[in-house]
């Protein structure tokens, strides 16, 4: 109503103003103008009085309204004007989303409700009024109009879960938090219609009927929940069930409910108890890490939790830590194991005492008792076992300079059963060691060697088997330790050398040193001496460990000396040796250099061997030349010479009947001006031409010439020498003939290495000339070829008889 009252006051106060400026007119559209745009401008310059814009209330609609439509406010334009005035509504809810739910009377001015509205989703409005004129001009500025959607109590609260978890331990006193809840409501937080209050309807207990009094308490506000009562045991009742209301209104409103689930935790306050409290059980000797059996244990704590674990000890009757105990995450058993290897022997029974108890420390509500203990009794199960050595490795350390047979070892292994042992060298590379097949003892068989590639850092390395009765067998490495022993003496180097004859170079003597198979500290420091003969000319100065210096005591004669020097070594006993030295004693310069070189090389020993050298080379040399020498000289016998004039080869006979190549482009003075090349150049003078009458055109007269390279120790086939009686049979005449040279391996072609760039010894072809033909076509046979057909009747009447 009292924004009814305010609407209505502000209608009176626009038509008073419209009124009060009705009083000015305009006689035309163009003095219009300026007073619409400037209203405090009089006709005349005169200042008038601006009015000021009429502020609207916010305007206060309920939702959901049956009221519809439903007027709202009336605006009107407090300017002066006799014309219409045109009033249009813009904003939220009139041409912006969400559209249509206000709109303006365009003459009245009056605003109105469309539909109804819900505060729940737009909770106000602001909106913009003008007033127009007819033609579309703004009469005045924009009115702003704010509307208010006032709420109702439409919604019902809601819970934020559908259902609600939370835990308790179990025992837990009176007061102590469990869990909270909470539930909003869309209506307007700012009104009661969203003030909530919680509370519990209802209580039931999982397995149902454990607990019947009211166990939680919720706060109306908050919605925190509590415990309310005592006797919440976990082995009791496992959980909680809460039906919760939730109301508006400060729970004079809407309601709704919903569910809570409070589960109840366990605490440790049962220890675990074995059952049974006595086991029996067996385990294999030298056996390790396997399972001989479990325990049993019950407790009443939340499986699965660190309440309800159980951790094993053994507390009596394992000293030795032979036994441990585990536990199986699933069953919570004890699993009995064997860590270390049992000695039937040593022990053949053991009665363990085992007690348990949780992973997690017992509660102090819990009942004060003993922690639980049970006895096992192990069997221990006897097989064979195989033999053990005392030690392994073996250690032995012995001088490399052992003497064979020495015993080096003995008593290496036993037998856990009592039982003979039989022993042998499973490894020795060097083939050192012997042992006792019965006893074992172990003893040298040769001299070691430190320079053994067998021995790395002085240790040789062997294996022993050792095997009992049954077959079983242990094999252990031995190491034997060499000491080193004074074992070869040193030996002097150089053995040659030069020295300085003049006094003034006497401090320029002769550098040795020595080498030492043996290791230190049977090697250096070396000991250098002479013998007392030798001492009145010369001596020797030590300079190291190692060197000393060999100098002359008089001025010598350039020439060679020998001179016998005795070394030593540091070993125990000290090995000495003798060595003579070959010193050549030259004529030095200034610089301790011997003036004539070559005369040192002359005068030693060495020297000699190097001019033997200079000599062998020589002669090789020599020979080398002659070999040279000899070779141009056959070349050159061999050559032929052409001799002008006669185009014949020099030395050759005058029988000789080759042919010659000729140039016949030359002109000259016929045959006496030949110079042409002879191509019996060609010819292997070995093969002589055929004589006359050795061979025919008819065939073979004699023995023809044979080819070197001709497999000649080979069996001919056999021809076909007659011809066939019968003209047809021609073509297996000529075939037969065919075949047969194929196939015989004296006629060429050859499968033979040719040497095609030779041209020294001429060919072994035999002549084409009918020089060489023993008789003429008279000669010949021709009265088979009557035989042949009428085809070979021409060849016939040609050379037939006539």
């Amino acid at each position: 109503m009292a924004a009814r009252m305010l609407a209505v006051l502000c209608v009176l106060a626009t038509l008073s103003c419209q009124v009060l400026g009705s009083t000015e007119t305009l006689h035309n559209k163009d003095e219009l103008r300026p007073q619409v745009l400037f209203p405090w401008r009089g006709r005349r310059g005169g200042v008038v009085r601006v009015k000021r814009d009429w502020i609207i209330p916010p305007i206060r609609v309920l939702e959901n309204s049956k009221q519809i439509p439903e007027d709202l406010v009336q605006i009107k334009s407090d300017k002066i004007f006799t014309g219409e005035v045109i009033y249009k509504l813009e904003g939220p809810g009139v041409d912006q989303e969400p559209k249509n739910l206000f709109e303006i009377d365009d003459k009245s001015g009056v605003i109105r409700s469309k539909k109804p509205l819900d505060r729940e989703r737009y909770n106000s409005f602001t909106l913009k009024a003008f007033a127009l004129s007819p033609s579309g001009e703004r009469l005045e500025n924009p009115t702003t109009i704010e509307i208010v959607v006032l709420d109702q109590n439409d919604n019902k609260p809601v819970f934020t879960q559908n259902q609600f978890t939370g835990t308790v331990t179990e025992f837990s006193v009176p007061g102590t938090s469990v869990m909270s809840i909470s539930a909003t409501d869309a209506d307007d937080p700012m009104t009661d219609n969203a003030a909530l209050s919680y509370s519990i309807v209802g209580q039931e207990s999982i397995p149902a009927s454990a607990v019947t009094k009211t166990m939680f308490g919720i706060n109306n506000q908050t919605g925190a929940i509590y415990t309310r009562d005592v006797g919440l045991d976990r082995e009791v009742v496992k959980s909680f069930k809460l039906r919760l209301r939730v109301a508006d209104m400060s729970g004079m409103g809407l309601t709704t409910e919903g569910v809570a689930i409070i589960h109840v935790t366990d605490i440790n306050n049962h220890a675990p108890q074995f059952d049974p409290r006595m086991y029996s059980m067996s385990a294999v000797e030298n056996r390790r890490d396997y399972e001989i059996g479990r325990v049993n244990v019950t407790d009443r704590d939340d499986p699965g939790t660190g309440n309800w674990e159980a951790k094993y000890a053994v507390t009596k009757g394992d000293p030795n830590g032979n036994f441990a105990v585990s536990t199986d995450p699933v069953t919570n058993q004890g699993v009995v194991t064997v860590v270390k290897p049992l000695d039937y022997e040593a022990q053949p029974e053991y009665n363990l005492v085992l007690t348990v108890e949780n992973l997690n420390a017992l509660s102090v509500k819990a009942h004060s008792y003993p922690a639980s203990s049970a006895t096992v009794v192990v069997t221990v199960m006897n097989e064979n076992e195989a033999p053990r050595f005392r030690e392994d490795p073996i250690q032995i350390v012995v001088p490399e300079s052992v003497v064979p047979g020495t015993v080096l070892k003995t008593n290496l292994a036993y037998d856990p059963d009592y039982s003979e042992l039989r022993y042998e060298i499973s490894t020795d590379p060097e083939r050192w060691l012997e042992i006792n097949r019965e006893t074992g003892e172990i003893t040298a068989r040769r001299t070691f060697n430190m320079r053994s590639p067998h021995v790395k850092k002085n240790i040789y390395t062997a294996a022993i088997k050792a095997i009992d009765a049954d077959g079983s067998s242990t094999v252990a490495t031995l190491l034997i330790t060499l000491r080193e022993t004074n074992d070869f003496p040193p030996q002097l180097t150089p053995l040659s050398g030069t020295m300085c004859s003049h006094a003034t170079q006497r401090n320029s003597g002769l550098v040795l040193t020595a080498v030492d198979e043996d290791l230190s500290p049977h090697a250096q420091p070396f000991t250098f001496d002479l013998p007392d003969d030798l001492s009145v000319n010369w001596t020797i100065i030590q300079v190291n460990a190692t060197h000393a210096m060999l100098q002359s005591l008089v001025e010598l004669e350039t020439g060679e000396y020998a001179v016998s020097v005795l070394v030593s070594d540091s070993g125990r006993p000290t090995l000495s040796a003798y060595a003579q030295v070959n010193v050549t004693v030259c004529r030095c310069d200034s610089f301790g250099d011997c003036r004539s070189e070559m005369g040192a090389i002359f005068g030693s020993s060495v020297g000699i061997n190097f001019l033997a050298l200079i000599i062998i080379m020589a002669s090789i040399a020599l020979l080398l030349l002659m070999l040279l020498l000899a070779v141009a000289v056959t070349n050159c016998s061999r050559r032929h010479h052409i001799k002008k004039g006669t185009g014949l080869l020099v030395g050759e006979s005058d029988d000789d009947i080759r042919d010659n190549v000729f140039n016949y482009d030359e002109q000259g003075g016929g045959e006496e001006d030949e110079n042409a090349f002879s191509i019996d150049l060609l010819w292997n003078p070995g093969d002589a031409p055929p004589t006359p009458g050795s061979f025919c055109l008819g065939g073979p007269r004699g023995k023809q010439p044979l080819r070197k390279d001709a497999p000649h120790n080979l069996p001919s086939p056999t021809y076909p020498r007659r011809p066939p009686a019968d003209p047809t049979d021609i073509e297996d005449f000529i075939n037969d003939g065919l075949e047969a040279a194929d196939n015989d391996p004296n006629v060429p072609p050859y499968d033979t290495a040719l040497i095609y760039d030779y041209e020294g010894e001429g060919s072994v072809a035999g002549s084409l000339s009918s020089i060489a033909s023993c008789s003429s076509d008279e000669e010949q046979d021709y009265d088979y070829l009557n035989d042949w057909g009428p085809r070979f009747q021409k060849l016939a009447n040609l050379y037939g008889p006539r």
